[in-house]
Parts: structure tokens; sequence; C-alpha cells
């Protein structure tokens, strides 16, 4: 079993981040952080397949795994994705146990699900053995979903059951959203609900994860707290114009331009 999807059966503890920008030196950069993973977001950003491709690539070189965020539950979409050999795949607004066995099937091979055969970056453009992928390789992918409104809280005791989700990651912005308070991530019926999912996947002994644009530790320890064993803070745009401002500001006081 792969590294990544190691951990998760084990819930371990796991630190990611968000990849949004174009550039592969991007991907590149990061990799040698010391994150478990980055995740590639390709539902918000401008990221387009060759793009993507560039990330990979560039992400593997550095050793690092990646979780791809594609826009919608959608099995075209996710072949061409797992075609392109990332260590797995993140599929948002998963609401129904029939949305995640849909999501998962994708995913799968016959018998089990209903990907298309045609992997090539995955089998090394052909250098790889195409059985030992079918039989081995592609089971290793880590699929992930995310719950992001009320009705997949309300939902998951039955989402649950589908043996094939390696991990259940929180959209908390947009599972505020849902109850009509969008982006009061830690109003006390968001909270709630949180908590309600948390119990039942502890009770199910499942990866927990949460998305967050926040990089400050209070933040982070907030949603560590709650139980959540994977962790994915910031964004690279974020960091970039973050450590931008506070250069800015120092060259400032320095100059006495800024008190």
């Amino acid at each position: 079993m792969g590294y990544l999807k190691d951990k998760l059966h084990n819930c371990e503890e796991i630190a990611g981040m968000h990849v949004s920008l174009g550039d592969a030196c991007v991907s590149e950069l990061l990799a040698g952080v010391g994150f478990d993973f980055l995740w590639i977001d390709t539902e918000h950003t401008a990221i387009d397949y060759q793009v993507l491709q560039n990330h990979l690539i560039a992400a593997r070189a550095g050793g690092t795994s990646t979780l791809v965020r594609i826009p919608e539950n959608n099995k075209v979409l996710v072949k061409r994705v797992l075609e392109m050999g990332p260590t797995g795949i993140i599929f948002p607004m998963i609401n129904t146990a029939e949305e995640a066995e849909t999501a998962m099937k994708s995913c799968l091979y016959p018998p089990y699900g209903i990907r298309g055969f045609g992997p090539i970056r995955a089998v090394s453009y052909g250098q790889e053995d195409s059985d030992e992928y079918i039989q081995k390789k592609s089971m290793e992918i880590c699929r992930c979903i995310q719950i992001e409104t009320e009705t997949a809280v309300k939902n998951l005791p039955e989402i649950v059951k589908n043996p094939y989700i390696d991990a259940y990651i929180f959209g908390p912005c947009d599972l505020s959203a849902s109850i009509g308070e969008i982006n009061q991530v830690f109003g006390e019926r968001t909270t709630a609900l949180i908590d309600e999912a948390i119990a039942i996947l502890k009770a199910n002994k499942k990866s927990i994860g949460v998305s967050t644009g926040a990089c400050d530790r209070k933040t982070i320890q907030y949603w560590h707290d709650r139980g959540i064993n994977m962790i994915s803070a910031g964004t690279d745009h974020l960091y970039l114009s973050t450590m931008a401002e506070r250069t800015l500001q120092n060259i400032r006081q320095v100059q006495g331009k800024e008190s």
C-alpha cells in the first residue's frame, strides 16, 4: 500500500497545503518543504489538465504525494486526472451515499467500478506492467470526499459504509453556507455539525480532514483539538502575499515611513 494511504488508513496525523497557482515551480518548491501531501486544486483555480500534469511531475520529483481536487463528481474528470498518476483524488460536495458510491466507482476498474482503462503517466507511459497497475497500484490511489453541507452530515452514517473512501474532509466555509451562515466557520451551528460528523467518523475509525486557508497556529490548534488528523492549511498565493506584505512593512519601518 502507498505511503499516504497507509497513514490515512491508520488515522495518523498528516499535514498538507493547497496549490492554486499555475507554474509547476510552485509544486517543485513546496515539495521540498516537507508536507505529507500537496493539495492541487482544480475546483476553484485556473489549473487545467496540462498545468495539472506539470504540477504532478514537479511534486513527484520532489518526493511529495499529491491529492487532486476535481471540480465535481464526474467520471470523465476522474478518469483524465487518474491517468496522470496522482497519489489521490478529492471529490467536493458529496452529500449522499449514492453520490459517494458514484465517486468511488469512477476510481475503480471492473468488477468493483466503472473506470475505463487507459492509464498513461500512471504506468510511466507504458514502461510499467498494466496488470500490476490494475490489480495493485490502481487500488492504492487515495480516494477522499469532502463533507460540505448539512445534508452530508445527516447522511454520514450511510456514507461511511462505503469501504473505498480513505478520508473525509470538511469544507467549513461551504458547510456554514449550507445553513445560511456563510463564512461563519466557527459559529455554534457549524461547530455542532462538525462535531456531530467527527463523532460518526471516529466511531467508524475513519481519517478526518479539514481544508482551511488559515496558517496561524491558533486556528490549526482548533482543528487539531476537535479530533482532526489530516490538516491542509494555507495556499501558495497566500504564502506569497503574506510574506511580501511582511517584508514591505519591515522595509518601510526601517526607512522610517511607517511607525
